[in-house]
């Protein structure tokens, strides 16, 4: 810590406490006798790349030019914003008071103001990224449902093993039952490569993403910054803020998001309806959750489970409903 500190000359420190509300990487809140800070540990092997959080730390700069809310790094005495220390990358950012709010906190005005922002990331992306960087972010197709299939015979052996079963267990395997029932009944559905793509944040969700005195303070947590079909952030996004504890979305909340990022990224209803097609299929073949749990024994996304599986069902039934939502 202390030779990490001397390189920004950010004093000596006087606490440091974990931000625990990360799933890939480590945070620290971190007290010194120059002041508060956020201390970011690179952690995860597919972000922690020197160069790729230099890239990021770029973007965020000019963002913030651009008037964006976000947390740029701060640069160590060497004008680096990245510090390898013993094999490990940091980066040390000013701290930003503030809190996380899902969609159920939001009014309808604070929706619009959401999908407005969003769109403005993303506009803004487009002028301070190069454009030279989109030939990674080509779009796949949809997923196969034969690996799909395959997949989920995987996860039902591990629940099958599991002596005894505990709530968790009987949970996951009726959703796999049931998710393989619903694929052989979609199957047709797979839909091809997306739409246009375009420099993303990556992982917009309530945790990155500061609110203070019921404004965005700071969109945090650009370690998935990339090229992909943006649309299809946007609609990923909402279906995080606005899902509902029984795995429903707040379609009118939606609807006012959806129009408001609209508007802002010059997005059109077309373009929407098909990336809302392209994420209801990932998420009808998407089972990370139950990966982590099971495959890699980790229990940090568990709570997510139960809205998450109930979504995928909720949204086939009332698939016409929520394509309305997203691009009506």
């Amino acid at each position: 810590m202390g030779a990490l500190l001397r390189r920004y000359a950010a004093g000596s420190a006087l606490t440091c406490e974990p931000v625990d509300q990360g799933l890939l990487n480590r945070g620290y809140r971190l007290c010194t006798t120059r002041g508060r800070y956020f201390l970011k540990h690179h952690f995860d092997p597919d972000t922690a790349d020197p160069a790729a959080i230099a890239r990021q730390h770029h973007a965020t700069r000019r963002l913030a030019d651009l008037g964006v809310p976000v947390a740029p790094p701060l640069a160590a005495t060497d004008g680096r914003t990245v510090a390898v220390v013993g094999g490990h990358a940091y980066a040390l950012h000013p701290w930003i008071d503030g809190g996380h709010r899902h969609g159920g906190q939001l009014t309808g005005e604070e929706c619009r103001r959401l999908g407005a922002l969003l769109g403005l990331v993303h506009a803004c992306l487009e002028r301070v990224m190069p454009a030279d960087g989109r030939a990674p972010g080509k779009p796949a197709d949809g997923a196969n449902p034969a690996d799909t299939r395959a997949l989920i015979d995987d996860l039902l052996g591990h629940v099958n093993r599991r002596r005894p079963p505990d709530a968790f267990d009987e949970l996951a395997r009726h959703r796999l039952l049931e998710r393989r029932a619903l694929l052989e009944e979609h199957a047709d559905r797979r839909p091809p490569r997306g739409g246009s793509v375009g420099w993303v944040h990556g992982d917009f969700h309530p945790y990155n993403l500061l609110y203070r005195d019921g404004e965005p303070a700071a969109i945090v947590d650009w370690d998935r910054l990339g090229v992909q079909p943006r649309a299809e952030e946007a609609v990923r996004a909402a279906v995080i803020f606005f899902v509902r504890p029984d795995g429903t979305l707040d379609l009118a909340k939606v609807r006012a998001y959806a129009r408001a990022y609209r508007r802002s990224a010059g997005a059109s209803g077309a373009e929407f309806a098909a990336a809302v097609h392209r994420v209801w299929w990932e998420r009808l073949n998407d089972f990370w959750i139950l990966r982590w749990h099971y495959e890699r024994g980790d229990t940090r996304a568990d709570p997510q489970f139960p809205a998450a599986s109930a979504l995928v069902m909720w949204w086939t039934r009332e698939y016409d409903a929520v394509g309305e939502a997203f691009a009506g």
